[in-house]
């Protein structure tokens, strides 16, 4: 149905861009697959002009014909196309016809300008959907039948039903096939009994050749460049089967998989056979005569179904130069993508790598690995081989390898650095074959080091500043120390303290304040040769407790002792401040001094304010308690149990002195 060449006259255009191209491009993304979404409602044909590099791909529920350029990116849309579906390039590349159903017409847009430069009014005709160029007309399937226009002479010339396909009247477009290459053949499909009709196209109209169903379900045909094939994308058998243009009788059945939906071929006679598969390949991609794939591509699900995205019945096309390959898919959201698949000609290899889990460092140890392609490599390709470790983390080049029979390979390699050490194994490709690579990675042995830190386990009062001390012992190069502190509730986790290079001693502070308790760590990232290594301390920090004595009426010494002089008959207040945390309380312990000695007077919670505050009222002593002496303090006691956190280490204020008089 849809030819992608263009004539002699422009050839040498397209030969000089692709060989611009190839020098700018070689190496580079440009055999890289990709795709781009784009705005359509339905896809219905895609054409490739190759000399201004554009792809054409008509949407007939939406009415328009969008135009991206080779990367997928949109350029233009013609809009106002009511049913739009057929695509065909003019032997000059100057113009894109399309098939409208909307007003039974076939329209030409500018391949510079984009624009609309001429519509061809059909006479009504029903179901205008396809087209194809053949002995210099333009060829069109509509409800059942075919028609041409002729564009040589002064006026265009409109030929309806010239002959019948073998179809009713009001059934759907024939598929149409054709190539520039063969003037003077043009294949017909009627999915009513799948019959396939090949015509000899002169001046005169069109002359049946043969004519007999073939397949079943047919979606698509396309006619080889030498006019003596046509092969149809058919839903059964699951095969893109080829037949010979003189009698329709078998020639070749292309392995696809199921359900074929789309058949293009290239200008230099591959063969693109597109399936609707969810879970097979999409694409397959052969050589001319050759029934086994030289490659597939599988596309990926971008929407919510368990399967792939769908190839679009008939959205399959090559550009002229063979370098790529041009698909539209649909995922299960209704969302289009314009696929981009490059160096579809060639074999894409896969390239193993082997080699050992673990090595010995300094030690032989042997990569063995093999590259198999569906165009098998030949024995005595050479691959390069690239080492990664950490003292060449930019790769180190190693002697090339050569296949062995089967694609096998083997080297050795002695590395002087541990850790992880990656072998990397590269093939160029050549003109059969894409570029591919294969890698593996072994876990090298490196010499376990000492390191140590101080004060684990020590606790330090609230706030007070220490000096955090590492010790690295022997290394091969790298003599850097991380100190890593993470303090308990300030919910910002592992924070870098300090980093440097340790002294002569091996040492290495760094000074955390101990506002919490805290871990530590000491971090050694390793090198080429001695192994990575972190050790831990903990340390407390104590929480800050202060208190307060107040509505007392003095204060002062009984013996040694400071004591706040109370009446009997006023409470005292005893005040508690501690650093702040949510939901934090204070115990407040009192002794009375009794017979001689200190007696336990009782303990209590209070919870702290926001502001880590507390006023404790501790009632009017009373006349029996004249002379009476007792002593007050307050403690953050660690444990969510206790004053409702773990965030500092267990504190208690100084003891409050209180004398009772009358």
């Amino acid at each position: 149905m849809r030819r992608r060449t263009i004539t002699a006259a422009t050839a040498l255009a397209v030969l000089f861009s692709s060989a611009t191209l190839s020098v700018m491009t070689a190496g580079s993304a440009a055999a890289a697959d990709t795709s781009k979404v784009v705005s359509l409602k339905s896809a219905g044909d895609v054409v490739v002009d190759g000399v201004h590099q554009r792809v054409y791909i008509s949407d007939p529920t939406a009415g328009k014909i969008v135009v991206t350029d080779y990367a997928g990116t949109t350029v233009a849309t013609l809009t106002g196309l009511l049913g739009v579906n057929g695509l065909e390039l003019s032997a000059d590349s100057g113009r894109v016809y399309a098939a409208v159903t909307g007003g039974s017409r076939i329209v030409a847009v500018d391949t510079k300008t984009y624009a609309q430069s001429e519509s061809y009014a059909l006479g009504g005709l029903d179901g205008v959907s396809t087209l194809a160029q053949a002995g210099g007309k333009l060829w069109f399937g509509y409800s059942g039948r075919i028609g041409s226009l002729d564009l040589s002479g002064p006026e265009p010339v409109v030929q309806p039903s010239q002959q019948s396909p073998e179809a009713g009247y009001g059934a759907a477009a024939p598929e149409l096939g054709s190539d520039s290459a063969a003037p003077g053949v043009l294949a017909v499909g009627v999915r009513e009994g799948s019959t396939v009709s090949v015509y000899d196209v002169s001046d005169t109209g069109l002359a049946l050749r043969v004519s007999r169903p073939v397949a079943g379900n047919l979606r698509e045909l396309d006619i080889t460049p030498d006019g003596k094939e046509v092969i149809t994308a058919s839903g059964a058998p699951y095969v893109h089967a080829a037949f010979s243009t003189t009698d329709l009788s078998p020639v070749v059945e292309y392995r696809s998989t199921s359900y074929p939906v789309a058949v293009d071929v290239a200008p230099n006679g591959a063969v693109a056979g597109g399936t609707d598969s969810s879970y097979d390949p999409d694409v397959h991609v052969f050589s001319h005569g050759s029934p086994t794939s030289v490659r597939t591509f599988d596309f990926p699900n971008t929407g919510t179904s368990s399967g792939g995205d769908l190839l679009v019945t008939g959205a399959l096309a090559w550009a002229p130069d063979s370098s790529r390959l041009f698909a539209v898919s649909e995922n299960s959201l209704g969302v289009f993508s314009l696929r981009v698949l490059g160096e579809p000609t060639k074999s894409l290899p896969t390239v193993t790598v082997s080699a050992p889990a673990s090595a010995t460092r300094a030690k032989a140890l042997t990569v063995t690995g093999k590259i198999t392609a569906s165009v098998a490599v030949p024995v005595g390709t050479k691959l390069t081989v690239t080492r990664t470790d950490l003292e060449y983390p930019k790769g180190k080049a190693l002697p090339a390898v050569v296949t062995k029979g089967g694609g096998a390979f083997s080297f050795a390699d002695t590395t002087s650095a541990g850790g992880n050490v990656t072998y990397k194994v590269a093939y160029a490709g050549d003109a059969a074959h894409s570029a591919a690579s294969g890698s593996d990675t072994v876990a090298v042995s490196r010499t376990a080091v000492a390191l140590t830190l101080n004060n684990n386990k020590k606790v330090f009062a609230y706030g007070q500043p220490v000096a955090f001390t590492a010790t690295l012992g022997a290394t091969y190069k790298n003599r850097t120390v991380k100190l890593v502190a993470d303090r308990a509730g300030d919910g910002k986790g592992k924070y870098l303290l300090k980093t440097g290079t340790v002294n002569s001693a091996g040492k290495f502070s760094g000074t955390l304040n101990m506002y919490r308790d805290s871990v530590v760590y000491a971090v050694y990232d390793g090198d080429a040769r001695t192994a990575p290594k972190t050790v831990m301390v903990w340390s407390g920090g104590q929480a800050k407790v202060v208190t307060a004595i107040s509505r007392h009426y003095k204060t002062g010494k009984i013996g040694a002792t400071n004591y706040y002089w109370i009446h009997k008959t006023t409470a005292p207040y005893f005040h508690t401040a501690i650093n702040a945390y949510p939901g934090r309380k204070q115990r407040m312990d009192i002794q009375v001094y009794y017979a001689g000695a200190w007696r336990d007077g009782g303990s209590e919670y209070f919870a702290l304010d926001s502001a880590g505050r507390t006023i404790v009222d501790l009632g009017k002593p009373g006349a029996g308690s004249v002379g009476a002496k007792f002593r007050i303090r307050s403690a953050y006691v660690r444990g969510v149990d206790y004053s409702g956190d773990t965030v500092n280490s267990t504190a208690y204020s100084a003891w409050k002195y209180l004398y009772v008089t009358n």
